[in-house]
């Protein structure tokens, strides 16, 4: 790294800029924003910077090493590189902190992309290699930055000692600000610049005892990319995770690094955990103060037991909330490039589990093999031979397009088609996790698959029918 980063404080030190362009006008309202005592050297101003006046002094004046006397900060934006040049030798000379305009290498000093939710700064920097990398990092923060977090910043460092004489560790101050940033009550406050309403809830709160929550959190279908960003601000703000094995490691890297992991993974047959623990372990660590997540691939809501487990969670009269993802029958169908209905081929789309408790009654396979529809099949590998015969035996057509896509949205994926009457052969050529499409969108995967083409994406010789 060339650069420390690092903030500090200009109010009332004494700054100079040599340039009168647009350039020197765009680093002068910036130091002026940060309450410099401000000299402009330069000949002429351009316009904006005499809108300026009388906010900064103003040497009619080619540069001269006197300029430098007393300055704490140089910035030199001249349309001459032998006066920028110059000015950077002298004032380098001089121990004083130096920025030349778009040049890192004569620059002791640079000025990152920032975004502002004061008193909260977010800085970001490329050393200037790539500063158009760094303007676009700065449009998708401040496009995730909630508003009022500059209230809850300012609000939070008001109370901040009394916070902490209250709540004696770390872990009890970091679950209480976690709590209280999630409070409805709290941001109505903040977004209605209510500050003093604000102030009296957060000491209100700080002397409660702390109260142990659970988030049931979608992990979508592995592209961490999928991620809602309410999701990704639950993993950043765990103590405790809980997580299923169809969760990629990508994902998982997001999570804070100082919680606590805990593996429940499940796969059909074969389950490590018993869920009756998996309801245990939540109630558990809920009961100690602490946030919990229960981070499960796609949707917690779609074949996930997610209802179970809050089920557990209201009889232990413990708090909890939900954040969907995204499914794998929107997100691997999407990157294999197969829509679920389509006006010419489905109307309607059908999700079902090929895994069903032992005792579990059969689907309405009639209804199921009705035509114009896309079925969708969770978890159906082991039973591909079985839903192959009782779909044909409906009457759905030999000759139907199914597609077996294994680790949608990932770099993994691998997607299988062929035909109905193949269906069971097929299911030996991929691994669980996959999800199976049965119908005749399955078919335009020819002229629409996007994501990872390539040797890994099969189409199996199709057996005709009849």
């Amino acid at each position: 790294m060339e650069h420390l980063p690092l903030f500090i404080s200009i109010e009332q030190r004494p700054c100079l800029v040599v340039g009168g362009g647009a350039v020197a006008a765009r680093k002068a309202r910036l130091l002026l924003s940060r309450g410099a005592r401000l000299t402009v050297v330069a000949p002429e101003l351009c316009s904006e910077l005499e809108q300026q006046l009388p906010e900064f002094e103003w040497q009619q004046a080619p540069f001269a090493e006197a300029h430098l006397d007393g300055q704490f900060l140089v910035v030199t934006a001249t349309d001459s590189a032998e006066v920028n040049a110059q000015v950077y030798q002298l004032a380098n000379r001089r121990g004083i902190l130096v920025n030349k305009a778009d040049d890192s290498k004569r620059s002791a000093v640079i000025f990152p992309s920032v975004v502002e939710r004061f008193p909260l700064q977010v800085a970001l920097s490329t050393g200037g290699k790539a500063p158009w990398l760094a303007r676009l990092l700065r449009a998708r923060i401040d496009a995730l930055l909630p508003s009022h977090w500059g209230a809850l910043a300012e609000v939070a460092g008001r109370l901040r000692q009394r916070v902490k004489n209250t709540l004696g560790s770390s872990d009890e101050r970091r679950r209480f600000w976690a709590r209280a940033q999630d409070d409805n009550t709290l941001n109505a406050f903040l977004k209605h610049g209510n500050l003093a309403a604000a102030e009296r809830w957060l000491q209100q709160e700080v002397q409660q005892p702390s109260k142990g929550e659970v988030i049931l959190v979608g992990a979508g279908p592995g592209d961490p990319d999928l991620l809602t960003v309410k999701a990704l601000n639950e993993l950043q703000k765990a103590e405790v995770v809980l997580y299923d094995q169809l969760v990629s490691d990508e994902i998982l890297a997001l999570i804070r690094p100082e919680a606590e992991r805990i593996s429940v993974g499940k796969k059909a047959g074969n389950h490590s955990v018993p869920q009756d623990q998996i309801n245990q372990l939540l109630v558990d660590h809920a009961l100690t103060g602490k946030r919990v997540v229960r981070l499960k691939g796609g949707d917690p809501f779609m074949f996930g037991r997610g209802a179970e487990e809050l089920q557990t969670l209201v009889e232990a009269g413990i708090r909890y909330q939900v954040v969907p993802g995204i499914t794998a029958a929107a997100g691997a169908t999407a990157y294999a490039g197969i829509p679920l209905t389509h006006r010419d081929h489905a109307q309607s789309a059908v999700f079902i589990t090929g895994h069903c408790k032992k005792d579990g009654e059969e689907p309405d396979w009639a209804s199921l093999a009705s035509g114009r529809q896309t079925l969708v099949i969770y978890m159906g590998l082991m039973r591909s031979a079985h839903i192959q015969q009782r779909l044909l035996e409906h009457g759905l057509s030999a000759a139907t397009p199914v597609a077996l896509i294994e680790r949608g949205t990932t770099a993994q994926q691998k997607v299988v088609r062929g035909q109905l009457n193949a269906l069971s052969e097929l299911a030996t050529r991929v691994e669980s996790p996959a999800l199976m499409v049965i119908g005749s969108v399955a078919s335009l995967a020819d002229s629409l698959a996007w994501f990872n083409t390539g040797a890994d994406n099969l189409e199996a010789p199709l057996e005709r029918a009849g």
